[in-house]
């Protein structure tokens, strides 16, 4: 009871199925749910070009080659979000790149969008909440020591704010996302009018980043400054895969969404990189890019600074949220199709798929106490799972184009996921797709070679592993469902032999509950006694005969004392005598009010149970005896001064292997 109310207390009260199309969200709400990681980049993506072009050294020549890259990376943007508005509407279900590997490239790629894209989701996570921390360590480095600890209580925090459902969630984590928005427009409105009034000083008592190897500015370093600062477009495939969750008409909400995103992501992206010019910032370990702006422009003892850091940790700590919405669905997604356990499609009381939530919080939790909390360990494992996910959709979906270019206007042809019918300006579509393609495919290659000995090679093997994975649990389940499968076999319906069997241990009335049982099932039956303790067989024996008077008690010896061999044995000579029969077992088990009650107990069942499993044609069924305070107490006081005075077991006192009490034949 106290469970239950907990659980409604932090969860909520459970929904009805019928509840699920009103779980739906608005394009505000919908903004807030599945943008906070897109928008949570701008916040470490300046950051990054910095510290790659720092390499090369920390003069103004050199880190002002930030604002190009910016500039190249929002045009790149700018095509993969042309790319994902094509797949919302061509794919209104949603499922982003999986779906679309799957319905145009085959099997094996979408197996490697999906394992690319659920592993960016686990990574999302991890380095969202530790940017997080970083940023509330930054304003207050007295709990630099606690960022792990912190790190890992927000996510759980964030587990159980997701479990109570996708609209909630939403509402909830719309006051941070749009404070967020509010302080940074604000801040970049601020900062570059003093910027342009030409009274905005340069940044000051940073502690920068020390380079212990200098390198040349080469082609190469900025392509890597490119690649680092690409992080930006982490995120923006999140609502071409929660199409659902939107109101409908799902698929235009959703676009228009995707393109309030876009546009809000290219000015903060933007505005940031050019005042951290503006200003000078250097790359640190000890202060963010974000930091140093707010106390640039504001001072560093202003309230506004405060709140600017404020706002941003609270985005980057809600960026795991958008991992929270998507990893479920998506998951689900791979588990209907059979390449997932089934259970992670199962909805919990609040209409979310709670297994999925589950998970990714277990493994992004493990994740950021093996990373230590520090975003530059995980960045390296992060973006080349996105720009797989990214080249993958948009070569799909170029092939998709294609395909639809060859179709007559009118002309229908039936795919995997959806309809394929001709598209007016397929030639168009097709070319931004597959320059997109080109482009998110440079950026992956990129981030495996220079990243690769920085914990890239991780991810690089996990990615196929997770697909190699994926492909055996779906041979599992076509296995399973080819051998259940009734087309072309004989159904045989026709009734068969039984022999039952009660497995009992002592003589209490657990155990006459089992003969009454058995009994209401079978006249034919019989009970076994394993001995385990010679000393024992006697005693029940007679017990049987006082008590019971009635059926057959049969004892086996097991001189090295195993309870499960010995009635194997018995029932495969069973068996041998009479092959098309069932040998039906049956097992009492004592059920106590609470665990730490049923821990006392030796639950010998679940030994017969995994053991007896394996056997053809032989069932097994569990009889639970509850085992109540206030019906053991009245039984206690008419009962057990009789049994005692005679010197006779009390049921209290059966051993727990009454709970492996077992019918059979």
């Amino acid at each position: 009871m106290v469970g239950a109310n907990l659980r409604k207390l932090l969860i909520g009260k459970p929904l009805e199925t019928e509840a699920l199309p009103h779980q739906a969200v608005s394009k505000p709400v919908g903004l807030a749910l599945f943008a906070s990681d897109a928008l949570s980049s701008t916040a470490y993506a300046t950051e990054e070009i910095l510290i790659i072009l720092a390499l090369a050294g920390l003069g103004k020549s050199v880190l002002g080659i930030s604002i190009p890259i910016a500039i190249a990376t929002s045009i790149l943007l700018i095509i993969v979000t042309i790319s994902y508005r094509q797949t919302i509407y061509a794919y209104p279900n949603g499922g982003g790149a999986y779906i679309v590997a799957r319905d145009n490239l085959g099997e094996i790629p979408a197996q490697i969008a999906g394992s690319a894209l659920l592993t960016d989701y686990i990574l999302t996570v991890a380095v969202s909440i530790t940017a997080g921390v970083a940023q509330i360590t930054s304003g207050f480095p007295i709990l630099l020591p606690y960022r792990v600890y912190l790190a890992v209580g927000i996510i759980v925090l964030m587990t159980v704010v997701n479990l109570r459902g996708v609209k909630e969630s939403g509402r909830i984590f719309s006051v941070p996302t749009y404070f967020f928005l509010s302080m940074m427009f604000l801040t970049l409105g601020v900062g570059i009018f003093r910027a342009l009034s030409g009274n905005l000083p340069s940044v000051t008592e940073v502690d920068a980043l020390e380079v212990s190897v200098a390198q040349p500015l080469t082609l190469f370093l900025i392509l890597r400054a490119f690649s680092s600062g690409s992080t930006a477009l982490t995120g923006i495939e999140a609502i071409s895969n929660g199409i659902t969750a939107f109101k409908k008409p799902s698929s235009h909400n959703a676009a228009v969404t995707l393109v309030w995103l876009s546009s809000m992501l290219i000015l903060l992206f933007l505005g940031i990189t050019f005042l951290a010019n503006q200003i000078g910032a250097l790359p640190s370990e000890t202060e963010t890019i974000i930091s140093q702006i707010g106390r640039t422009v504001y001072g560093e003892n202003s309230i506004l600074y405060l709140l600017t850091l404020v706002g941003t940790s609270l985005i980057l700590l809600m960026a795991a949220n958008t991992s929270f919405a998507d990893f479920p669905r998506l998951a689900a997604l791979e588990a209907r199709d059979g390449f997932l356990p089934r259970q992670l499609t199962f909805r919990g009381s609040r209409l979310v798929f709670s297994w999925g939530i589950v998970v990714l919080a277990l493994f992004s939790s493990v994740l950021v106490i093996l990373a230590d909390a520090r975003t530059t360990r995980l960045i390296p494992l992060y973006a080349i799972g996105v720009f797989l996910s990214f080249t993958l959709s948009q070569s799909g979906m170029a092939i998709r184009f294609r395909k639809s270019g060859r179709l007559k206007p009118g002309e229908e042809q039936e795919g995997l996921e959806t309809s394929l019918r001709y598209e007016p300006g397929w030639r168009y579509k097709m070319i931004i797709s597959g320059f997109g393609a080109v482009c998110t495919g440079i950026v992956m290659i990129v981030f495996a070679v220079t990243k690769f000995t920085s914990g890239a090679w991780f991810t690089v093997l996990l990615i196929p592993s997770l697909s190699f994975l994926f492909l055996r649990v779906h041979r599992h389940y076509q296995t399973v469902a080819h051998n259940l499968s009734l087309a072309g076999v004989a159904v045989d319906v026709e009734p068969r032999g039984m022999h039952t069997i009660i497995l009992v241990d002592d003589v209490h009335a657990e155990t006459a509950r089992l003969v009454n049982f058995a009994k209401s099932l079978s006249h034919d039956w019989r009970a076994v006694h394993i001995g385990i303790h010679p000393d024992k067989i006697e005693t029940v024996r007679k017990k049987w005969q006082e008590r019971i008077g009635e059926g057959e008690l049969v004892v086996l010896d097991s001189p090295y004392r195993q309870l499960a061999e010995p009635l194997i044995d018995y029932i495969n000579t069973i068996r041998s005598r009479d092959p098309d029969s069932y040998v039906h077992v049956i097992m009492g088990h004592l059920v106590m009010n609470s665990f730490w009650e049923q821990a006392l107990h030796q639950n010998s069942a679940v030994i017969f149970n995994l053991a007896l499993s394996h056997l053809d044609n032989v069932v097994v069924t569990n009889v639970p005896y509850q085992i109540r305070h206030l019906e053991s107490e009245a039984h206690n006081d008419e009962a057990v001064p009789d049994s005692a005075s005679e010197g006779e077991d009390a049921p209290e006192a059966v051993s727990e292997d009454d709970a492996v009490i077992v019918d059979a034949d």
